[in-house]
């Protein structure tokens, strides 16, 4: 297995990074890659899923080893594959989605893509408990989560952004800029982000 990957992250697209090691490059698929944008052209360490199946050999890479063990953990339940988990950890922040296992928020769950009801319920059942071990959370840390929910001018310019064909990943990438600007109108915001995500193109 291939646990992670060291080297230089040459490109950036929607769904994945590639990483020259020695003058071979690495497709490696993310849940969002623009969280690499930062180290473009520069040395990094990706923590990596070596996914092996008939027909193809597959490198599913993560910001840490907590996004890591957590998609292990998605891919284990029933009826969730690879893209599916990919899908969900590109669309929440990583505490909110174990906040919203261990307090059995299936609401939350299938807010998610491609959560139903019946895949949230077996989310529950097979991963309650399990997380707080696998992963590390920071003490305080679903406060702070509450604390940081976005404004619904921050809400508005999300789904504002939707409609103008950005795609999850792509706005995830932008919103901790955005959230400096929660006091800010939903129309600047919008301005503010189109500046960013026209940046990371």
């Amino acid at each position: 297995m291939i646990a992670y990957i060291k080297g230089t992250l040459v490109k950036i697209d929607e769904n994945a990074v590639v990483v020259d090691v020695n003058g071979v490059g690495y497709e490696i698929i993310c849940p969002n890659p623009f969280v690499f944008q930062s180290s473009l052209n520069d040395e990094v360490l990706i923590s990596t899923y070596h996914y092996v199946r008939e027909d193809a050999q597959l490198l599913y890479g993560f910001r840490d080893d907590d996004e890591k063990m957590l998609f292990i953990n998605l891919i284990s339940v029933s009826g969730i594959g690879p893209k599916g988990a990919l899908s969900i950890l590109g669309s929440v922040d990583t505490i909110a989605l174990i906040t919203a296992i261990e307090q059995d928020d299936d609401q939350f769950l299938t807010s998610l893509p491609g959560i139903g009801k019946k895949t949230a319920r077996q989310i529950i059942l097979d991963l309650k408990g399990k997380l707080s071990t696998a992963v590390t959370i920071p003490a305080g840390s679903e406060k702070e989560m509450q604390a940081n929910e976005p404004t619904e001018e921050l809400q508005e310019a999300q789904e504002a952004l939707k409609s103008l064909g950005y795609t999850e990943r792509e706005i995830k990438a932008v919103l901790p800029q955005l959230k400096k600007q929660d006091n800010s109108g939903t129309d600047e915001i919008i301005r503010s982000a189109l500046a960013l995500l026209m940046k990371n193109k």
